[in-house]
C-alpha cells in the first residue's frame, strides 16, 4: 500500500489516499474470505458471493490504516536513501524493437510490455540492468511468436588481441545475436527469460491460497520462520 502510494507521487498520477485504503479494504476482506470459505474446486463460487462491506467515513479502521500508510511510505523513502530515480524499461523497449524492425508489429510490442510488466513481480529488476531484461522480453516474443529473427548463439573461433595473439572468442553470424548489439549477455537473456517465465507455470491450490494467508506482517514472519532453510 505504501509503495503505491509512493509510486503515483513519483509518476504525477496522484490518487487520493483516502482511494488507497479503500481499495486495500476491499482486497483485505475479499482475501479473508476467500481463506475462510474456500473450497478445492469452488473458487468461482467463493469469489461471486463475497459481499463487500465498506468502512465508515469516521471509522477508526480508516485512521488506523492512513497512519500504516504514512509510516509505510516513510519507511520505504528511508530504505531507499530518498533517491527515488527509477529507470523504466519501456523507452528501451521502443527503442530495441525500432532497431529490430519490430515496432511495427503491434502484437509483439503489446506482448514485449505485457512481459516488462510481469517482470514486475520478480526480482529481475534489482539483478539485472535494464537491456538485459528487455532483451529478454524481446527474446520470449520472438520465440512464442515465431518471428523470423535469428536467436542462436555466437558460434566459437579465434579473435586477434591488441598484442597480436590469438585467442577463443565469440565469432556472431551476421544478424544471428543480436542482443549484442544492446549489450546484453546470452546467458544473462535467457536466464532473465526463464525467470519471467516461471511466472505463467501452472499453480497448486495451496500456492494459489498462500497469498491470503499473508496479509499481515505477523502471518508473513511466521511463514518465513517455517521455511528457514
Amino acid at each position: 500500500m505504501g509503495a503505491l502510494y509512493l509510486a503515483s507521487k513519483l509518476e504525477e498520477c496522484p490518487v487520493r489516499m483516502r482511494d488507497v485504503i479503500n481499495i486495500y479494504d476491499l482486497l483485505l476482506q475479499r482475501a479473508k474470505y476467500y481463506r475462510a470459505n474456500y473450497k478445492e474446486g469452488s473458487e468461482s463460487d467463493v469469489t461471486r458471493n463475497f459481499q463487500y462491506e465498506p468502512m465508515s467515513y469516521f471509522s477508526q479502521t480508516y485512521y488506523d490504516l492512513k497512519d500504516t500508510l504514512i509510516v509505510a511510505e516513510m519507511q520505504l523513502l528511508k530504505r531507499l536513501a530518498f533517491d527515488v530515480h527509477v529507470t523504466l524499461p519501456y523507452g528501451t523497449l521502443v527503442n530495441y524493437m525500432r532497431v529490430l524492425n519490430l515496432l511495427e508489429d503491434t502484437n509483439a510490442c503489446q506482448m514485449a510490455w505485457g512481459y516488462l510488466n510481469d517482470a514486475l513481480q520478480t526480482p529481475v529488476y534489482a539483478v539485472y540492468p535494464v537491456p538485459v531484461i528487455v532483451c529478454a522480453a524481446i527474446l520470449l516474443v520472438i520465440r512464442h511468436s515465431q518471428l523470423p529473427l535469428p536467436s542462436e548463439p555466437p558460434k566459437a573461433g579465434t579473435a586477434i588481441t591488441d598484442n597480436g595473439n590469438t585467442e577463443a572468442a565469440a565469432l556472431p553470424t551476421p544478424f544471428s545475436s543480436w542482443w549484442l548489439l544492446f549489450d546484453a549477455s546470452y546467458e544473462d537473456m535467457w536466464l532473465v527469460a526463464g525467470i519471467i517465465m516461471r511466472l505463467y507455470r501452472p499453480r497448486t491450490p495451496e500456492e494459489s491460497v498462500r497469498p491470503t494467508r499473508l496479509l499481515t506482517k505477523k502471518e508473513v514472519r511466521k511463514w518465513l520462520d517455517e521455511h528457514k532453510e
